[in-house]
């Protein structure tokens, strides 16, 4: 082993290269079809397609699109080069989180669209009543968001376990949380409940707060991918508590899980239901306004993503401390 100076990081090896070309590679083709779509370029948009009504409204949107997903590339850099043990902890710990939220329901959903196609002969995309995207769109887009999940995901281990592995060192409970701890991840549980139930609602059939073009447009991919978010809420809500509430009778076990749940669920709630509450809060066509139970849902989301995620937080500073 190659010896290095004192208070530097050894240069990543061919694996840690090859995960993050990966990582970058796959930026390429959503930020490209973005880029095209805002100089006025139509490659997978249909005629008729409801992209092309509000003109200005998704040049905003693919712009914001391109900011983020760039963001990947930065990430990929900043976890794999010795300046990036340097930065605040937040620069890296709050993009993340963002993306966890972000990609772990496609990370999840897309695969359970994809084996519900096969089975019903159909290509999965989003189920509207009229033309969105060509459908091999979806499946550039998403396979694309899958590497960047599973290649940053790794990366992230890796440069967490070097820079933070002492945080989640020992048991659950030690030190024991502070009450205003606990109170804000039982709010946040609390409010979780409703974004959970009302999923898991949709999920199963019922229509209670859906838009007249939602309900009349939902597929077996509305149904996946309802069940799937009210999947993450529960989890977002059971890795919290067991990682703020102590266990009586012995020690507790490793925080290790808890915080990966608590982690990716609860930037999940936050995330997309912040994401959503912004697109059903627009205005648009009668049939197509969201219900107030629909908004009132995203939001609420929102609201606990956030409560957890500072739960979250927490623990890990009192550890630190």
């Amino acid at each position: 082993m190659t010896a290095t100076a004192a208070g530097t990081a050894p240069s990543p090896g061919r694996g840690v290269r090859a995960l993050r070309a990966v990582a970058i590679a796959s930026c390429l083709p959503y930020i490209t079809l973005k880029i095209l779509w805002i100089a006025g370029d139509r490659t997978g948009v249909p005629d008729g397609s409801t992209l092309l009504d509000h003109r200005a409204r998704m040049a905003v949107a693919n712009g914001v699109s391109v900011v983020l997903d760039a963001t990947v590339v930065v990430l990929a850099l900043l976890l794999t080069q010795p300046w990036g043990r340097r930065v605040p902890a937040w620069l890296p710990a709050l993009p993340m989180w963002v993306a966890a939220g972000l990609l772990a329901p496609i990370m999840t959903g897309y695969p359970l669209q994809l084996a519900a196609s096969v089975v019903e002969g159909s290509p999965p995309a989003p189920s509207n009543s009229e033309p969105f995207l060509d459908a091999w769109v979806f499946g550039v887009v998403y396979g694309g968001f899958i590497l960047q999940g599973l290649t940053l995901g790794a990366l992230f281990v890796r440069y967490a376990r070097r820079r933070w592995g002492h945080l989640w060192r020992g048991s659950v409970g030690d030190p024991p949380a502070t009450t205003a701890m606990r109170a804000t991840v039982t709010a946040g549980s609390l409010l979780a409940l409703l974004p959970a139930v009302m999923h898991l609602l949709w999920a199963a059939g019922a229509t209670t707060g859906l838009s007249a073009d939602r309900v009349e447009s939902r597929s077996t991919d509305f149904y996946l991918v309802e069940g799937v978010n009210g999947l993450f809420a529960v989890v977002a809500v059971v890795g919290t508590l067991l990682l703020v509430f102590q266990f009586r009778g012995g020690a507790g076990p490793s925080p290790r899980w808890p915080l990966a749940a608590a982690w990716v669920g609860s930037g999940t709630l936050g995330c997309w239901g912040g994401f959503l509450f912004l697109v059903t809060a627009l205005p648009g066509e009668q049939d197509q306004r969201a219900a107030g139970l629909m908004v009132l849902t995203y939001a609420v989301s929102m609201v606990a993503g956030l409560l957890l995620f500072s739960g979250v937080v927490s623990v890990l500073r009192r550890r630190a401390a």
